[in-house]
């Protein structure tokens, strides 16, 4: 099937789950709670110990690359969860493009990252948070923040097609995180981690997008922390967008092509 049909299918498919989300606002408690339970307590709680007011200006840049990160569950559980119903099996007796399946799910749960952006926007102004830039930096990062949301939803969806359970994909969607999020500079600077950690940090997606967002936005690092250094850091917007691309490169062919072999099952 062609490009244009696997876009018109997924199309399709992404105006069934977001009609879904309408009938059922309930789904979203996850993706509107999290992020601010996030900023108050990273803001409020540990935010005195690590620089205070200026603190919340570089927390945010973080918030975005955790949040968006951990939405990919949402991506993992629902796929494993319309397999486990037996809806794809229904998808895969039509004339349709198996691209435009996962494709479909994929940009559906970009408006709950939009929604997640949106509130930890909010509670950020809240707090004392400012841009410090002009419209076309603060566009551009907007659309790097929706960018990766849809990189990262790959990888959601390939837990799902490996996982075929609401269970498993819920367990493997959310063992990964942790470590990815936290070894990272999303919410210290990867230089104030030890020996190997801090190689993984500099070179890690997240730090990259939670950098680029911090860059983009204009938001400096508290007085006392240790300023990252190396190609990364000095190019984390380009950087950025190399892992996006790459993240979709690697994962969204194998997520098709796993679903591919449950069809012929």
């Amino acid at each position: 099937m062609s490009i244009a049909g696997a876009i018109r299918d997924g199309g399709i498919v992404a105006r069934r789950n977001i009609l879904g989300v309408r009938r059922t606002p309930g789904a979203l408690v996850t993706g509107v709670a999290q992020p601010i339970i996030f900023v108050l307590i990273l803001a409020f709680v540990f935010g005195g110990a690590l620089g205070g007011d200026d603190y919340r200006q570089f927390l945010i840049g973080g918030i975005l690359a955790q949040t968006l990160t951990f939405n990919s569950s949402f991506t993992a559980v629902y796929l494993a969860k319309d397999l486990q119903t037996g809806l794809i099996d229904r998808f895969r007796a039509l004339p349709m493009s198996r691209v435009g399946v996962i494709l479909g799910r994929t940009t559906s749960d970009l408006v709950t990252s939009v929604i997640s952006i949106l509130v930890i926007v909010a509670c950020g102004f809240a707090i004392g948070w400012r841009l410090e830039a002009n419209v076309l930096q603060i566009v551009v990062v907007f659309l790097l923040l929706l960018l990766y949301a849809f990189a990262i939803s790959w990888i959601g969806a390939f837990i799902a097609m490996t996982a075929r359970s609401v269970e498993v994909a819920q367990s493997l969607g959310l063992l990964w995180l942790f470590p990815v999020c936290f070894i990272s500079g999303a919410f210290v600077s990867a230089d104030m981690l030890p020996g190997p950690l801090r190689v993984i940090a500099e070179w890690n997606p997240v730090t990259a997008v939670a950098t680029a967002v911090r860059q983009g936005f204009g938001n400096e690092a508290p007085a006392g922390f240790a300023t990252a250094g190396g190609w990364p850091a000095d190019n984390a917007l380009l950087y950025a967008f190399l892992c996006c691309v790459a993240i979709i490169a690697i994962f969204a062919p194998i997520a098709v092509t796993q679903y591919r072999r449950i069809s012929k099952r």
